[in-house]
């Protein structure tokens, strides 16, 4: 007989697929009727005890599991939660997620994910926690992190590929989560290059990226994502940027299941490196992100540090690098420095 599969849950710990209560979940999430113990006991080759108390623990993780004599096991409701049993149960994707963390508190999911990768992690190991206390973002600023309300989540990739590649994967992740926030929740989702995620004229997402490098050599990628998800209402985002921040549930006026959309964010993601691995640069998802960008035939301030001018952003070439066209009507790429756009942010005619 061979052996069951396996599945990586955290470090350290391996659980067998026919025994982890992920498995029992995604069954009853997939069904929608009822499930008997004896089907459940036959899929996964355990027992009944072994069922019932995978049963028991989902219903104190809040799970609303209806069970009827004669009948099995039918789940009526999730909470929201990003427990790995929540989030493995969901996963469609290959690679992306299949060895997770789960912590329910850490500093920086980003410093974390070095950590993993330094020590042999594979490629597409996430972390995720439910909350952060030491979040960062672009040039050191702090990302505000409450508990129990957003996505904190980052993915570590082993590429093959030169390091200068490495910067085009931001756009890579912005992509993925603006098309994972629009097909979760029907919101029109916008970006503001490179990666400022936006819905209605304010941020929902920032998203950082890192990389280790020896010589010409990638050792690992993180990307670390921050989703402003079940925020209830403005005065949660601290003073700083409650003119700029919003979330996905004050724009919906639904509470989000968290867990749906970091697996739609990890399933668009690799969908999408797959697609940028075979060319090396963004020339076949151009045109996905364009139709995104909210930079596109606009006028934008560019922060060069040389000084600032304004123009038109004109789209991205393969390189992910703004074309902004000029007041002489050169076209010139923009790929350092900051980029404003009229009615976001602050920035006004």
């Amino acid at each position: 007989m061979s052996a069951a599969p396996i599945r990586r849950l955290r470090k350290g710990m391996v659980i067998s697929m026919k025994t982890d209560k992920s498995d029992i979940l995604a069954m009853l999430r997939q069904s929608g009727e009822y499930v008997s113990g004896e089907q459940l006991c036959a899929q996964f080759g355990v027992s009944r005890t072994a069922v019932w108390k995978a049963i028991n623990q989902l219903k104190e993780e809040g799970y609303l599991i209806e069970a009827v004599s004669r009948k099995g096991y039918r789940l009526l409701e999730s909470p929201d939660v990003l427990s790995a049993s929540e989030i493995l149960s969901r996963l469609s994707t290959g690679w992306a997620g299949r060895t997770l963390h789960y912590l329910p508190v850490t500093g920086s999911t980003n410093t974390d994910a070095k950590r993993y990768a330094e020590t042999g992690d594979p490629h597409g190991t996430t972390v995720v926690a439910n909350m952060q206390t030491a979040g960062k973002g672009r040039r050191g600023k702090m990302w505000q992190s409450p508990e129990g309300s957003a996505i904190y989540m980052t993915i570590i990739l082993k590429p093959d590929f030169p390091p200068d590649k490495a910067s085009m994967l931001t756009l890579v992740m912005a992509l993925s989560v603006a098309d994972a926030v629009a097909e979760a929740t029907g919101l029109r989702c916008g970006i503001k290059w490179p990666n400022d995620i936006v819905v209605n004229g304010k941020k929902i997402c920032g998203i950082l990226t890192e990389l280790n490098t020896e010589s010409d050599y990638i050792q690992y990628v993180v990307i670390g994502v921050g989703i402003n998800v079940n925020n209830a209402s403005p005065e949660e985002f601290p003073e700083v940027i409650r003119q700029m921040a919003t979330s996905l549930r004050i724009e919906s006026g639904m509470r989000l299941s968290r867990a749906e959309i970091l697996e739609r964010v990890l399933a668009h993601f690799e969908k999408n490196y797959d697609t940028f691995v075979e060319t090396l640069d963004l020339s076949c998802l151009m045109d996905k992100y364009e139709k995104r960008l909210l930079n596109l035939n606009t006028e934008v301030k560019v922060l060069d540090p040389k000084g600032e001018y304004t123009g038109i952003a004109r789209g991205i070439n393969a390189a992910g690098e703004l074309l902004v066209e000029k007041e002489d009507g050169r076209v010139v790429p923009v790929y350092a420095g900051e980029v404003s756009v009229r009615g976001l942010y602050g920035y006004a005619p």
